[in-house]
């Protein structure tokens, strides 16, 4: 299956879907389809995670990979393939590549996360670091195979890339056959589109529903407008999904057989992530928990049963620090506040006490004497709290209020 510039707008069928499955067997696994109570409770229905966190790499991007370079002539795998990706995907031409014995160069963002820059390595690719954005690094890599013939693979615009991403809607029919309805991340659209070739052609009335973030919401005003159009400057934690631009490929696909696209906020993003770490014991990206962020959103949107996938786990440690702290504080169980108090011996003491009487956890604090903001006599504590919810949050804040505390952020 390799395919010119022509070609390469033909259109995604069942058969190429399937096709793709068997090239797919013993290289890419069938994930776990595991099933969440809380989930279900909360939308009345039957819900299942189809894990691709669990997938070989991380994500279904090896899926995808594979497929496509399976597809290449003889003299193109002897040029190698080139990639451009800030991580799941440099990650999935890495292994495919070496899996079939063929050179890859992956050029990342100066920017990219250490693991998945070292993971990309250990796969097998050469790793160039080069731009700090993927738009630049994107250009890195196909001069570089405008200059080598190395051929490009690109991470979702691809009649391979989507059928072998659509093997993932072939083994949800399969470990659950009575799903209703199937939510899915977007960014290019590779994913969502390949799902929905598989499942529309075998189950037309399950309902196919696409989740991207909202500051990185291309495909709803592309599919207001009829054709790809692109988002300045798109900006959200979830990297896999942080895409300006559809591809035109899987934007035809998605136009004609999703049935709808949702936003969710980064609240709602870190939320899902937390929700999936706690109560599902899953390690998740904030792309792959985008799903979730939906369902959490608006429940009684969805019929069941519903499975959720879960596209890839490949966070780095930093930012799933961060992530995590985001999320507690958007659940009402991580509170900064700071407070002005008079600068005397006791006072901080006197303060904590407050904290204790309500239940507070002191986390952190950090006491400022000398600033040009503050009076003579004044002081200002930040604390950082483990708070119960919402509601614990605000007795907190009555309780400093009534101490006679003037809290400042």
């Amino acid at each position: 299956m390799s395919y010119g510039t022509a070609d390469s707008l033909r259109p995604v069928t069942l058969d190429d879907v399937r096709g793709a499955q068997k090239m797919l067997s013993g290289v890419a696994r069938t994930t776990a389809m595991e099933g969440s109570r809380y989930l279900s409770r909360l939308i009345g229905a039957p819900v299942h995670l189809k894990c691709e966190n669990l997938q070989r790499t991380g994500s279904f991007k090896l899926r995808g990979a594979y497929v496509r370079i399976s597809g290449l002539l003889p003299e193109e795998r002897a040029a190698g393939v080139v990639a451009a990706s800030a991580g799941n995907h440099a990650q999935g031409v890495a292994l495919a590549s070496s899996l079939l014995g063929v050179r890859s160069t992956v050029f990342m963002p100066r920017g990219a996360p250490l693991p998945k820059i070292s993971a990309t390595r250990g796969y097998g690719a050469e790793v160039r670091l080069h731009g700090q954005v993927v738009d630049e690094t994107l250009a890195a890599a196909q001069e570089h195979a405008a200059r080598t013939g190395a051929v490009f693979i690109h991470p979702f615009d691809h009649p391979d890339v989507i059928a072998g991403q659509g093997t993932v809607g072939l083994e949800i029919l399969e470990q659950c056959p009575e799903v209703r309805t199937i939510v899915v991340g977007i960014g290019g659209g590779g994913l969502a589109a390949g799902i929905a070739v598989a499942v529309k052609a075998l189950r037309p009335d399950v309902r196919i529903v696409g989740v991207q973030a909202a500051g990185a919401a291309a495909y709803p005003p592309s599919l207001a407008a009829g054709y790809p159009v692109a988002v300045p400057a798109p900006a959200t934690m979830a990297d896999g999904i942080k895409v300006g631009r559809p591809g035109d490929v899987p934007f035809g696909i998605v136009a004609d057989l999703v049935d709808e696209v949702r936003t969710v906020s980064e609240d709602e993003l870190s939320t899902a992530l937390l929700l999936c770490l706690e109560r599902a014991k899953l390690v998740v990206e904030p792309a792959g928990a985008s799903p979730v962020a939906a369902l959490l959103s608006d429940p009684g949107a969805f019929e069941g049963p519903v499975v959720a996938v879960l596209s890839g786990g490949n966070v780095d440690p930093v930012l799933m620090q961060r992530v995590l702290l985001h999320g507690m504080a958007a659940q009402g169980r991580y509170l900064t506040v700071s407070v002005r108090l008079t600068d005397r011996p006791g006072a901080l003491a006197t303060l904590l006490g407050v904290l204790t009487v309500v239940d507070a956890n002191v986390l952190d604090v950090s006491h400022v004497r000398t600033d040009p903001r503050l009076g003579l006599t004044e002081a200002e504590v930040e604390l950082h709290l483990e708070t119960k919810g919402p509601e614990h949050c605000t007795e907190v804040g009555r309780a400093l209020h009534e101490a006679g505390y003037t809290v400042v952020g």
